[in-house]
């Protein structure tokens, strides 16, 4: 199991269209994926789960991952929040 954070960089944050395309990402791999904010920890191959942690520009989550493609699920999602986007 590996873990980063990262902090949220486009305008809108983790709403609609980006959390589709994260939840799209997270898809694409084998691994159990989770994204933690403060106290809660929710399935980030889920859209409602993504989109009920409120994900707004400037915030950090934390991306973990535990499977075996973990390394590039984590490197994947982080790479995606960093572009923010393409926005």
């Amino acid at each position: 199991m590996i873990s980063r954070e990262v902090t949220i960089k486009n305008n809108v944050g983790l709403h609609a269209r980006p959390a589709t395309f994260f939840i799209q990402k997270a898809n694409s791999f084998k691994s159990s994926i989770w994204v933690e904010r403060e106290d809660r920890r929710i399935n980030a191959k889920s859209l409602l789960g993504v989109l009920s942690l409120g994900i707004v520009k400037g915030m950090t989550i934390t991306l973990i991952a535990d499977g075996p493609d973990e390394n590039e699920a984590v490197d994947g999602l982080a790479a995606l929040v960093d572009t923010g986007f393409n926005e």
